[in-house]
């Protein structure tokens, strides 16, 4: 393309044109519950270029600079048919591909290091009209998140474009996070501005039949066949399987922490739970995380033995996901063992039920439920440290002691 670039020295950029690598194609993604197949137009070669910073540098606002150190890499271009009719899909689509990428050990999907990006072109058009509108191009978005916020701002602002009667133009424009907002960037070229010709140095790339057959044959465990792995081997619901394979990093974390920890629901709960909970906040994947399988399996065999609770196991998944540290580290310098002296929960009993005779009295008129209130009673009293299978005993055997 032979056009400026002042992010390649050479002054133009090497694309695949009129030869992709691959054309057709599709992804399947789901949208509330319903299969929809994306359409892919081509992938094709193309070399990187480099990075530009305009003002992100803090210690000097005012000055550009130039990363030339990724240009001339190669990178894979996937373009996607205009098939997709909301944000949400957008951002199904990119999971789905990420995934993918992911399980073929093509990348590791990082948007924030650059080793995967996202181009979204956008256009609205009357219902019940087959005719796309004027495209818009959306750069710099680093999360799928941030591209489905872009794709909301955008048929947004061109709706209130189309509605007061004015034209949309076909540009591109940067998305800018902090502000929630597109600002242009350049006028969109058409293809004539681009001046492709033949770039003579390039030698001709042959992919024959028994290569790919031999690549085929080489191809790793893929998210479906992991997913039905996973419900056979370990036994495990298929809304489970399906969210612990989503992810390939998830997936490998999961598999580890049974080798350490061989109770597949339970690990299952806990990833799907408190660590999902704590990766999505970050939006960091499995792989990225401050915690390690060893951690995670530690920490439910301290359950095991009845040294904490579920309650505390809570509180001690918080400060290992934030420091680093492992759970007996934690629990050791916390103080947070439970409590199973039957001694000593049997007094901390005794002196709930005393603080509380109505209560007391209408469990023992039959009000079973009451037992609940009485654990919880416990529990505050131990600040959680009870080990509630024991307080529960205690309290069956004082409460049905007149």
């Amino acid at each position: 393309k032979n056009y400026f670039y002042p992010d390649l020295p050479k002054g133009y950029q090497i694309s695949q044109y009129s030869e992709p690598l691959a054309s057709g194609g599709h992804i399947d993604i789901e949208m509330d519950g319903q299969a929809k197949r994306i359409g892919l137009t081509r992938i094709h070669l193309e070399e990187d270029a480099g990075k530009l910073i305009h003002g992100e540098n803090l210690k000097d606002p005012d000055r550009s600079y130039l990363d030339f150190n990724r240009c001339g890499v190669p990178l894979i271009e996937i373009v996607s048919e205009p098939v997709m009719r909301s944000p949400e899909e957008a951002r199904a689509y990119l999971t789905e591909l990420k995934s993918m990428l992911q399980y073929l050990e093509v990348c590791d999907g990082n948007m924030e290091e650059g080793s995967l990006r996202c181009d979204a072109n956008i256009s609205l058009r009357p219902e019940g009209s087959r005719e796309l509108g004027v495209k818009t191009e959306i750069k710099n978005m680093n999360s799928f998140r941030n591209v489905q916020h872009a794709l909301e701002y955008e048929i947004e602002r061109q709706t209130g474009l189309l509605e007061a009667g004015e034209r949309v133009v076909q540009e591109t424009r940067l998305w800018d996070a902090v502000n929630s907002v597109t600002n242009p960037m350049r006028s969109k070229e058409e293809a004539h501005d681009y001046r492709y010709f033949p770039e003579p140095d390039l030698v001709l790339t042959e992919i024959s039949d028994q290569w790919i057959e031999e690549v085929r044959a080489s191809l790793p465990e893929l998210r479906d066949q992991k997913k039905a792995r996973f419900l056979s081997e370990f036994d495990i619901p298929d809304y489970d399987a399906s969210v612990l394979t989503a992810s390939k990093p998830l997936a490998d974390f999961f598999e580890r922490c049974i080798e350490l920890y061989p109770q597949p629901k339970v690990v299952s709960n806990w990833l799907m739970g408190d660590f999902l909970r704590e990766l999505n906040n970050q939006g960091i994947d499995a792989d990225q995380a401050p915690i390690t399988p060893r951690h995670l399996a530690e920490m439910l065999k301290l359950m095991d033995e009845g040294v904490i609770s579920g309650k505390i196991a809570k509180t001690v998944f918080e400060e290992m996901y934030g420091s680093g540290e492992h759970a007996r580290e934690i629990v050791k310098k916390k103080g947070l063992v439970q409590i199973s002296d039957e001694e000593e929960l049997g007094s901390i009993v005794e002196t709930v039920i005393a603080q509380n005779p109505d209560e007391a009295e209408a469990y023992r008129g039959g009000k079973d439920k009451l037992l609940g209130f009485f654990v919880g009673q416990v529990m505050k009293a131990t600040g959680g440290k009870a080990n509630p299978g024991l307080a529960n005993k205690i309290l069956k055997e004082k409460l049905g002691a007149n």
